[in-house]
Formats: C-alpha cells, sequence, structure tokens
C-alpha cells in the first residue's frame, strides 16, 4: 500500500506516532494549565465575588488568551507596598502557572518607579513591559504621548486579549485615570486615602470629655474643621500630657528634608484647606495644587498669573502644617520621612493625625500592639479629614493613591499584551477580594460591598465604612492639571523644607514654588514637546485682579481661627448609612 508514495514507510510510521505525541503533549499541556488554576482557585482565591464555576472560567479564558505568549518572559514594577508584596509574590506566581507565561514582578521605591518610567520614556529604551503608575502622572501621560492608552488597547490590538469579565463599571477609580479627552489612559489595582485617624477610646472617656468641654466649649468628637483638630491637638499635648503614665501628643506629622516631603503637601494638603476651586475629581479652573488651567492649557501657579500655590490658602495650610508640628507632635517627627512616621501612632502615644494613609492600617490591627483591644479589635478610628476654613462645599476633601497599570508605546506590542494580561489577572474577580483581604486597597465595589468586607469591618477601623460612604468621591489624586508630574513634584519638598526649617517664611517659601512651576511650564511651553495641552502662561497681573475674581485664588479671610466644631463618630457613621440608603 506505500508503494506508490513518496515518503518511507518507517517515515509515515514516525510521523503518526509523532501526531499521536503531539496530540497527548497538547492535551497535557492543557491538563497543566487547568490543574493549575484548580488548585489555585481551591487553596487561594477562596474568597471571591465569583461563585468556583464562575472562577474556572475566567481562570481558562486567561490560560487560553496566553497561548501565543506561552513561554515569554515578562517583566512588570511596581512600589512596594503590602497589596505589591501579594501581587509579586502571589499573582505573578499563580499567572506563571495559569498561562505558561514567565512573568516577574519587581517591588522597588516608589521614586524609583518613577525614574525607570522617566528613563524609558526619554530613551525609548524597553526597561519594564508594564508598570503599576500612580494616577498622578495623568496629566503627563496625556500630554507627553509616550503612553498607550488602557481603552486604546482595549479597542485596537488588545481586543482579543481583553477580558470579557473585566467589568470596568465595577472599578471605584476611573475617573482618576481618564484624560481631559474623556478616554481611559490606566487600569488601577490599588487605592488608599489619607484620612483623619483618632484614638476612639480616648475620646470616649468621660473625664476627658468633660475636661475638653471646660476648657473650649464644646464635645471632644471628629473634627470637622482645622480649628478643632487644632483645640484637640492642644488639649492632648498641653492639657492631659500623660494617660496611664505615658507622655501623649495631640499631633503626629513628619519635616524631613526629602522627596517624601513633598509628597505630603501635594498629597492634596491646600486642598484640605481650601485654596483650590470646587469641583471633582479636582477643582477647576484651579486645582489643589494651585495650577490654573484654562481649555487643558496650564496658565499658571502663581497668584500674579492667577494660580493659587503661594495664595493665602496655601499660606495658612503651610503655617499651620510647622506650627502644628513645632507645638504639638513628638520632637523627632520634624526629622522623619513619611516611612519613618507611618508606623509611630501605632506605638500608642499619639492622641489624633490629621493626615494618615490608610495603607497603613494592616500595620495598625496586629495582635499586642498598644492600639488594639484584648478582643484584637483596634482602639482607634478613621474618619474625613477636617476641612480649613478657605474650603467650599463642592471642593475635594482629601488625597487618594490610585496605583494603576501603565502601559508605554515602546514597549514591543507582543510584550505589552502579555503584560496586559498580568495587569487584568491582578485585577480580576477571581483574585481581588483575596488581594483587597491582603492589602487593604480596595479597587472594586463588588469586593467593598462583599460579605467578607463586612464581616471584616470591625477589625479595620472604619476602613470599609468609608468606603461604602458617598463622602469617599472626596478623596481624589493629583489631577489632569500638571504638565510633568516628575518635574514639578520634585520642587515641592525643596521649598516646602524652606518653610518646616525655618529658614524661610511660608509665604517666602511658597512664592519661590510658585514661580519655580512656572518656570518649568515656561519650558515646557517654550520646547514644543508635548503633544497636547501644552502650558500657555498667562502674563503676571496685579494679584488684586484675580483676588476679585470669583473662586481661586482667595483672597485672605480677616478670620482664619472660626469657631471649632466636631461631630460624634457614631453620628457620622449613621449619616453614611442614612445617604447611602437614601
Amino acid at each position: 500500500m506505500f508503494k506508490n508514495n513518496k515518503y518511507p514507510k518507517t517515515l509515515l510510521l514516525s510521523a503518526a506516532f509523532g501526531a499521536v505525541s503531539m496530540g497527548l503533549s497538547l492535551q497535557a499541556s492543557a491538563d497543566q494549565y487547568s490543574d493549575a488554576a484548580e488548585k489555585w482557585v481551591n487553596n487561594e482565591f477562596k474568597k471571591s465575588t465569583l461563585t468556583k464555576e464562575q472562577q474556572m472560567k475566567e481562570m481558562a479564558w486567561f490560560t487560553k488568551a496566553a497561548e501565543s505568549f506561552r513561554g515569554m518572559e515578562i517583566n512588570v514594577v511596581s512600589e512596594t507596598i503590602a497589596t505589591h508584596e501579594y501581587e509579586s509574590s502571589v499573582l505573578a506566581k499563580a499567572f506563571s502557572e495559569i498561562t505558561g507565561i514567565k512573568l516577574t514582578h519587581t517591588l522597588i521605591q516608589e521614586g524609583d518607579v518613577i525614574e525607570k518610567l522617566q528613563t524609558q520614556m526619554q530613551s525609548g529604551r524597553n526597561i519594564y513591559d508594564g508598570y503599576v503608575n500612580d494616577s498622578d502622572l495623568i496629566g503627563t501621560h496625556v500630554r507627553y504621548g509616550k503612553v498607550v492608552a488602557v481603552e486604546d488597547i482595549m479597542n485596537g490590538e488588545g481586543k482579543d486579549f481583553t477580558l470579557p469579565t473585566l467589568d470596568l463599571e465595577d472599578f471605584i477609580g476611573l475617573d482618576f485615570t481618564t484624560g481631559p479627552d474623556g478616554k481611559l489612559y490606566q487600569l488601577p489595582t490599588q487605592q488608599f486615602a489619607n484620612l483623619y485617624w483618632f484614638r476612639a477610646d480616648w475620646f470616649e472617656r468621660e473625664d476627658l470629655k468633660k475636661q475638653f468641654k471646660d476648657i473650649y466649649g464644646y464635645e471632644l468628637g471628629v473634627p470637622v474643621n482645622w480649628s478643632a483638630y487644632e483645640d484637640i491637638a492642644e488639649f492632648f499635648s498641653v492639657h492631659v500630657k500623660e494617660i496611664d503614665g505615658k507622655k501623649v501628643y495631640g499631633h503626629m506629622d513628619y519635616g524631613k528634608k526629602d522627596p517624601s516631603l513633598g509628597w505630603r503637601f501635594t498629597d492634596a494638603w491646600f486642598s484640605m484647606a481650601g485654596a483650590g476651586d470646587k469641583g471633582l475629581p479636582n477643582g477647576l479652573p484651579v486645582d489643589e495644587w494651585g495650577v490654573r488651567v484654562e481649555d487643558c492649557h496650564p496658565v499658571g501657579s502663581d497668584v500674579s498669573r492667577g494660580g493659587a500655590t503661594n495664595s493665602p490658602a496655601a499660606v495658612y495650610a503651610t503655617e499651620k502644617y510647622v506650627d502644628w508640628m513645632g507645638k504639638y507632635a513628638p520632637p523627632e517627627a520634624t526629622g522623619m520621612t513619611f516611612s519613618e512616621s507611618g508606623p509611630v501612632p501605632a506605638q500608642g502615644n499619639v492622641a489624633q493625625q490629621i493626615f494618615w494613609y490608610t495603607a497603613f492600617t494592616a500595620s495598625m490591627i496586629e495582635e499586642g500592639l498598644p492600639v488594639v483591644n484584648e478582643e484584637g479589635l483596634p482602639k482607634w478610628r478613621m474618619a474625613p479629614s477636617p476641612r480649613g476654613p478657605y474650603w467650599e462645599e463642592g471642593m475635594k476633601l482629601g488625597y487618594q493613591d490610585v496605583g494603576s497599570w501603565t502601559f508605554l508605546s515602546s514597549t514591543p506590542e507582543k510584550r505589552r499584551l502579555a503584560a496586559w494580561l498580568y495587569a487584568q489577572f491582578t485585577v480580576s474577580k477571581t483574585v481581588s477580594l483575596e488581594k483587597l483581604v491582603a492589602g487593604l486597597t480596595p479597587i472594586r465595589n463588588s469586593d467593598i460591598n462583599s460579605d467578607v468586607m463586612t464581616e471584616m469591618a470591625p477589625k479595620l477601623g472604619g476602613l470599609v465604612e468609608f468606603y461604602r460612604s458617598p463622602a469617599r468621591v472626596q478623596w481624589t489624586p493629583t489631577g489632569t492639571n500638571i504638565p510633568d508630574y516628575p518635574k514639578m513634584a520634585q520642587l515641592w519638598w525643596q521649598y516646602v523644607a524652606q518653610a518646616a526649617s525655618g529658614e524661610a517664611t511660608a509665604q517666602e517659601a511658597l512664592d519661590g514654588l510658585a514661580k519655580a512651576q512656572d518656570r518649568v511650564m515656561e519650558r515646557l511651553e517654550r520646547a514644543n514637546i508635548l503633544a497636547t495641552c501644552a502650558p500657555k502662561l498667562n502674563e503676571p497681573r496685579d494679584p488684586q485682579y484675580w483676588f476679585d475674581q470669583p473662586g481661586a485664588p482667595k483672597p485672605k479671610l480677616s478670620n482664619e481661627k472660626v469657631q471649632g466644631k466636631t461631630v460624634s463618630y457614631d453620628d457620622l457613621i449613621k449619616t453614611w448609612e442614612d445617604e447611602r440608603e437614601s
């Protein structure tokens, strides 16, 4: 029967056996990935808003979508926080086993992430295939044209590699990663806010409540405004002084001349005081950095150009920062950085902190800490930050960090798409609830409102209540007004440090900062290197002209120390619940 065949019998038999072998190999390969998915779903991803059947279906999609990338080695990077540690140690391994893509998720400091990102943007050399980059750079990404917008990936090259169950409507942070053109540029993978933190057990003591009311004439409670925060800080530092034989302080902060001092301010300190304009997620035309935009073009940050970086409200905010740290914080606070100051409230001698990142929640609920009771419940609570006298209804009230997946055009397309698969894996409903439990940085409504988080809520000191509340929309990241975040952010710590150290007055330091920011924007305008929405600086004019206009920059108030106002924490939570139900 093989007489007229051009191939020898042995070769045909070999080919036949090879085909059978290949079929068995493919089947074994398929079993390998489905077995891995089942192992991970059963052993690690037990908490999910999906059923196990839905989880397995979602994982099967990843296995199938990854076929053409199998065997590739992909590298992504993020800053080092608990959420990303979970991604790096758990999710990267799970993804590799379920897809066959060898994924390495590197953890470095936030400043280093931005440096690597800048280097790749400027050189065009691919350093990482994907970045978890704060949405604070949204204005940079929109203008420089170096980022491939997530929306363009989903509608273009990555259309067949976009998870059908991604469910963008379930994400709580998409407003922050959307450009002025309405396009989605980045995909959130973690979020945390800076809120007010206080020792609820101390605030509930009858002797302290009576002493406070006798001195200040109103109830000790969650401060609604900065005047009340200041009174409470003075009360614990000056009048109470000691609790259970231990010296206590009414305030905590940090002030070392370090890049993190810049974040302390750009993370919405001026907006808390009320320096910017109304509008969410960021004030328009003047945002929380004091930068004014007109038709998406930044026109200045100095008050002479219509900005508010050195306005009376910004000066007030800076003076309060310096004043409170000197009077009411532990003496070592002035020499601390962000990371060094974070654990201090857990030591048990701080009554309140106006500017506390919820990323520290996990480290504040460990058993045995002075701020955790015998039942393992926190003695502290978090609540909305108090607002300064320049704040008006309709303004943002604080900062929210939104670490988001970001992809650069200089990354080869196939590598970018493989990284896009991993990015979706880290936010998929199969894994997102377990990731939330591990890092406490929510990104999905479905996870926040899950039974799992309801059960955890009593141990988290108000985190779940805050993220379920209508108030959360007032906490937002840096917005689209900032044309070059890396260049402009590095100015802040240098000038704020002048005020913090007493080298300059708050007004002098902010005058210098405003002019420095305007010089950066002026250079960007002249260089003509931005793809869109480039700065077009206003000509300087008498600041009084701008003070006479509605909104920011706002003229100096005749009385910045208004009557202190507080609210009961229980009443605050009840208000949130009522608003949700209505």
